[in-house]
């Protein structure tokens, strides 16, 4: 198992808001505090060191981490130049990434990304879930990839670098060169992201009904 002292923690907060009207969705107030906040408090436990991408309003992301690095790809080029630039910061061995509009990941999240990815001896280990609760016998449990929630080896630093120099963006097709390992995780709504306010306001009542699921998981 790997050590939790080699493992660093990178919130994305990098983007523009586009979907919720140009602003930064970390810092949108849910369930009385900034989003990015329940992120902090979440991922912060399973870490040594918590570390935020962010690109604009950083005297306001400053209270929740002493470690904020701004995007070194320029152009709003994406969640995988805000990796890029936790890459470029991390002294640990591994790197592992949620974005700052996800208040209810698990908190077994790195455990269990840690142990798949040491099992198979991959570079990368990145989180599926069902994409629903229920699926017929006969179609089976159908999985989606959530790419951003992810743990990363921090030697793959000049690996995304050529990838992005050359012009890629999806993480996905970042992926297709690498070994990855794919981590089942059976509840998909604590990989929810929020996106428009009416998300916001949508969500806010799962927030108390969301603790860890760490023994059923």
């Amino acid at each position: 198992m790997i050590p939790i002292k080699q493992i660093t923690g990178l919130i994305l907060a990098g983007g523009r808001g586009m979907r919720m009207g140009q602003v930064n969705k970390g810092l949108q107030a849910f369930k009385n505090e900034a989003m990015v906040a329940h992120v902090v408090r979440r991922l912060s436990p399973q870490v040594t060191q918590l570390m935020i991408n962010v690109n604009q309003d950083t005297d306001q992301y400053a209270q929740f981490s002493d470690y904020l690095v701004g995007d070194l790809i320029p152009d709003y080029a994406g969640p995988l130049a805000g990796i890029h630039a936790g890459l470029s910061l991390c002294t640990t061995d591994f790197l592992v990434t949620a974005p700052c509009d996800s208040p209810f990941l698990p908190l077994n999240l790195v455990e269990k990304l840690a142990e798949a990815l040491t099992q198979e001896q991959a570079q990368i280990a990145v989180v599926i879930t069902a994409e629903a609760e229920t699926v017929s016998q006969e179609l089976g449990t159908r999985w989606q990839q959530q790419p951003v929630f992810c743990l990363l080896r921090t030697d793959l630093k000049s690996n995304l670098e050529t990838f992005l120099n050359n012009g890629g963006r999806k993480v996905s097709d970042w992926y297709q060169d690498l070994k990855i390992v794919e981590v089942a995780f059976d509840h998909s709504a604590d990989f929810r992201n929020i996106n428009t306010r009416e998300e916001l306001m949508q969500f806010a009542t799962d927030a108390d009904t969301h603790t860890t699921k760490a023994a059923s998981n």
